[in-house]
């Protein structure tokens, strides 16, 4: 019995939520690509540089250490003939130890730019959200929808708003400089 009043409920629910939807002023409603308004705003394809600075010089350490270890390796190759089987052991450690250190270097990295990556994009996003609020509160909308892939599948673009808000965070941001 508790079941069946559980499916009508949430049946009646869900009727009434979409009805309530069709109900809604098209001209109120609003869509917003927030990727696209992260990726096109000025303080994001800041972000983007940074990033892009950090990645480089990560990049670039990696290279160098694992030209040495090349390096390393060559020698060893090389001259393992000719070394004593003690000699040639310590170069193995060593080589095994700057492969464990460039692996661990590799690890801390990807770690460190995805802490700065997700950083940078919680604050622009923070800041973003309270944009989309503000256009929406001006606007008169009544409801915003994100614009992520696979959520919506399609919408008309004259309810796109992103250009708006990218627009408006800008000047925001100009505004407290």
């Amino acid at each position: 019995m508790k079941k069946i009043l559980v499916v009508i409920f949430t049946a009646v629910f869900v009727m009434s939520s979409v009805s309530a939807l069709f109900a809604l002023d098209p001209s109120k409603v609003g869509v917003v690509d927030l990727f696209r308004a992260l990726n096109e705003s000025e303080t994001g394809q800041k972000a983007k540089t940074d990033l892009e600075g950090l990645i480089k010089s990560k990049q670039s350490m990696l290279e160098e250490k694992g030209k040495k270890i090349e390096s390393l390796r060559a020698d060893l190759e090389k001259q393992a003939a000719i070394l004593s089987p003690e000699a040639k052991k310590a170069k193995e450690e060593e080589l095994e130890r700057l492969i464990r250190d460039y692996q661990r270097m590799v690890s801390d990295a990807q770690a460190e730019i995805k802490k700065r990556e997700g950083e940078l994009t919680e604050e622009i996003l923070k800041e973003l959200r309270l944009t989309i609020n503000s256009v929406a509160q001006e606007g008169g909308f009544i409801l915003i929808l994100e614009k992520a892939e696979g959520l919506i599948l399609y919408s008309d673009k004259s309810i796109d708003i992103t250009e708006r808000v990218i627009k408006k965070y800008d000047e925001s941001k100009k505004l407290k400089k």
